[in-house]
């Protein structure tokens, strides 16, 4: 169960990126948890583990939202 630790240690980190660098190894880092976790619970149907993935992929959505930025909006 060490992955689903790491799981929940990263969901309750707190979240502040200084440099775009940091915001993609974060999210690199919750895919690759997403994953794991996805792996053990092919095995288990355990619905915790599926929570702890849809948490992990709410974080992982901000994290890219904010890596993509605001749209250009165009004025006339």
């Amino acid at each position: 169960m060490e992955t689903v630790e790491k799981a929940i240690e990263f969901e309750n980190r707190k979240f502040s990126f200084k440099t775009t660098s940091d915001r993609i190894m974060a999210a690199r880092e919750a895919k690759d948890l997403i994953l794991e976790v996805n792996e053990i619970y092919k095995e288990k149907k355990d619905a915790k583990l599926m929570d702890l993935m849809k948490r992990l992929t709410v974080i992982k959505q901000k994290i890219e939202k904010r890596l993509k930025g605001r749209p250009l909006t165009a004025t006339s």
